[in-house]
């Protein structure tokens, strides 16, 4: 969209239905009120109340005036340093930002946190009450409203007694909170440190993407990610209001800067007014507390201030702004309030679900979610006593379920020896599990001994010969991997009739994908029709699959961050190295082939870029050939055994086939060629003939 300007307060008549921006609106909006107007230093000094409301009202305009200009805004008022002198000091080790009476604490030293100036409560800025987000909820702006003195909710801050005027209810005092807050911190970057597998010091999404001309596969491919669905016309040349860095000012202060190339959530920047010069440019996350549309300035305040290193090159940066961002994009006026939005998850700590049992996948078991970032679960298994025994899954995962899930389909469960639920554990409503499609089996459907083809789950760099060893209620099927199935059945999978993890007979020959035979099977190379002739089995009818392809828009050689579903606690750099329709294959970066996945193109288990910083979760970057050597010497030792755990990687070595054509007396073709990397809805799939 282009560039909208949302100043109604400071443009009156200005025309909201209208995307372009006038030359004289944009004066209006960069503080060009009067081009000749006198200068600061000529004017005559007024008394010091009258000056400070005139410098006020002029300052509202967030215009760059020059950096005298800047240097006023740095005083507080009289009352401010009042206010300032009435809180009781904090502890060192928790910083604290005030500005115009708001107190803003930012106890981990990242910006983005606030606290309530009526309860004291510390939390994201952006989740905060109202424009100016200086209250946790509805109910503390009524309440600071109706209060008559702000000396009594300063001390009430400090953990005094409100006076008898301030009705506020009594809750733990601001150092407690922020002290407490600060630990939390403290033991998260703990636990980040003793789980983190391989190192991230050194490594940039930015300099990793310029340096090997890397192309990031775009936001919109991301249903389930924070702005997914309402990513909007964000691309190169959008204008933004970015921190200037380039400024020896002791306060912060903005200017605008233009995307020259995108990645996912990050977006490499370059100042205006340094044309073709790229030595200033630097990438940041379009998602973060400090990025802004243009506009935001003159509504807050705040100063533009051009980057030293060009500010000789204009006299009159207005008319240069004025002149570059006529017509031009920029963010949506709410946009820091959508990606706010996006990123509130519905699943809370202590909520009770039904998820896959990771040491027998035959069976599910009740998990209670410990943590939420980004939508993913932290499910710690409800008979864990040291809640260690844990699993992480993205909360739309087909994985999880609602408590009974289990019990109305016929799948197998596992009860838990603790019979009582927990103080403060409750059962996860239903309705924010994901949904399957409703199917009908009512007509021709699937039967036990069918065969099919499908993603091991215990290796899912393959894709195996399967069969079908249960046929459960809604749509769900029990698949065992033929040839390496445990005598009691613990390791067959539940997919859904319309997963697209499994596949008909011959899906891997017509796209030419290296199918894995069942173990110990000799007669190679394998084909399907003798097999099914040897087994006495009848291949699953291609109609009853899942054919639908969306237009996912993924590319071959784009960059992500990915889940390892063989260790789902770790998100690691990946690229997409090959796409049959609607499946991906996707490689990690630094690891050999044999750990890719296959995953398909709406799994919940794939990020844009930037994700990862967005959410403040830990991403692993591409391993170093020592990390390798390590890994590869460790799986060594390991015994060739299938392993039953759904955790860690299990090195099988598959065997070699040669890529050619079936016997036409033996099949029919539904199409003759196939796209490989086709991206379109065509079916291509072979079925044997009766």
């Amino acid at each position: 969209m282009k560039l909208l300007l949302f100043l109604l307060t400071l443009t009156s008549g200005f025309n909201t239905s209208s995307n372009a921006l006038s030359t004289s609106r944009l004066g209006t909006v960069l503080g060009v009120r009067s081009l000749q107007r006198v200068p600061r230093w000529k004017r005559v000094r007024r008394t010091e109340h009258s000056s400070r409301s005139e410098r006020k009202r002029r300052d509202s305009f967030g215009m760059f005036d020059g950096y005298d200009s800047c240097s006023e805004d740095t005083s507080s008022s009289s009352s401010s340093e009042e206010s300032e002198e009435e809180v009781a000091p904090l502890p060192s080790n928790l910083p604290i930002i005030k500005n115009n009476g708001q107190v803003y604490t930012y106890p981990d030293g990242k910006s983005g946190m606030a606290t309530c100036e009526m309860c004291g409560m510390v939390g994201v800025r952006d989740a905060f009450y109202s424009k100016t987000k200086r209250f946790c909820s509805v109910s503390c702006s009524r309440s600071y409203s109706s209060n008559s003195k702000k000396a009594s909710i300063l001390a009430r801050l400090q953990g005094k007694p409100p006076t008898k005027k301030a009705k506020v209810l009594q809750k733990q005092p601001l150092v407690a909170k922020l002290a407490a807050y600060a630990q939390y911190q403290a033991t998260l970057q703990n636990q980040a440190k003793t789980k983190a597998a391989v190192s991230m010091e050194g490594f940039s999404w930015g300099n990793y993407i310029n340096s090997n001309s890397f192309i990031a596969a775009p936001v919109t491919c991301f249903k389930h990610a924070p702005m997914g669905t309402c990513w909007g016309d964000i691309s190169e040349n959008v204008r933004l209001e970015v921190p200037n860095t380039d400024c020896s000012l002791p306060t912060k202060v903005f200017w605008i800067a233009g995307i020259v190339k995108l990645a996912g959530y990050n977006a490499l920047l370059r100042y205006e007014g340094f044309e073709n010069d790229s030595g200033l440019d630097f990438w940041c996350n379009i998602c973060g507390s400090d990025i802004h549309p243009v506009g935001w300035c003159a509504a807050s305040g705040k100063p533009l201030v051009p980057p030293r290193t060009i500010q000789h090159k204009y006299t009159n940066w207005k008319a240069f702004l004025v002149k570059r961002l006529t017509g031009a994009k920029t963010l949506p006026p709410d946009f820091s309030q959508k990606v706010s939005e996006s990123m509130q998850y519905p699943f809370k700590p202590c909520m009770r679900v039904e998820v896959v049992d990771k040491r027998h996948l035959c069976r599910t078991r009740v998990a209670v979610v410990e943590s939420v970032i980004g939508g993913r679960l932290r499910l710690v298994y409800e008979e864990s006593e040291d809640r260690t025994d844990d699993f992480w899954c993205h909360m739309h995962s087909p994985l999880i379920h609602h408590i009974g899930w289990s019990r109305s389909i016929g799948h197998r469960f596992k009860r838990s020896d603790i019979t009582k639920k927990q103080d403060g554990h409750f059962d996860t409503p239903p309705h924010l599990f994901a949904k399957v499609k409703e199917v009908d089996q009512s007509g021709e459907w699937f039967k036990e001994g069918m065969k099919l083809e499908a993603i091991d789950p215990l290796n899912l760099s393959t894709i195996c010969v399967a069969t079908i060893r249960k046929v459960l209620a809604d749509g769900f099927l029990m698949i065992g991997i033929d040839g390496s199935e445990a005598a009691d059945g613990s390791d067959w999978f539940c997919y859904h009739a319309t997963s697209p993890s499994i596949f008909p007979v011959g899906f891997c020959e017509i796209n030419m994908i290296e199918l894995t035979p069942p173990r110990g099977y000799t007669k190679l190379p394998f084909k399907w029709f003798d097999y099914l002739r040897e087994t006495g089995s009848i291949a699953a009818p291609v109609k009853l699959f899942n054919k639908d392809v969306p237009n996912h828009g993924f590319r071959v050689g784009m960059k992500l961050e990915a889940v390892d579903l063989m260790e789902p606690r770790l998100i690691c750099v990946a690229t997409v190295t090959r796409i049959i329709h609607r499946l991906l294959r996707i490689h990690f970066d630094g690891w050999e082939e044999e750990y890719d996945q296959w995953v398909d193109c709406e799994s919940p288990d794939l990020y844009p870029v930037g994700w990862c910083q967005l959410t403040g979760y830990q991403l692993q970057p591409p391993a170093s050939q020592s990390s390798r050597e390590n890994q590869s010497a460790s799986s060594k030792q390991k015994k060739k055994a299938k392993s039953q755990q759904y955790k860690g990687h299990k090195k099988m070595t598959t065997l070699q086939l040669k890529e050619e054509l079936l016997d036409g007396e033996d099949y029919n073709f539904l199409q003759g060629a196939s796209d490989q990397e086709s991206n379109g809805s065509a079916n291509f799939y072979i079925k044997q003939e009766p």
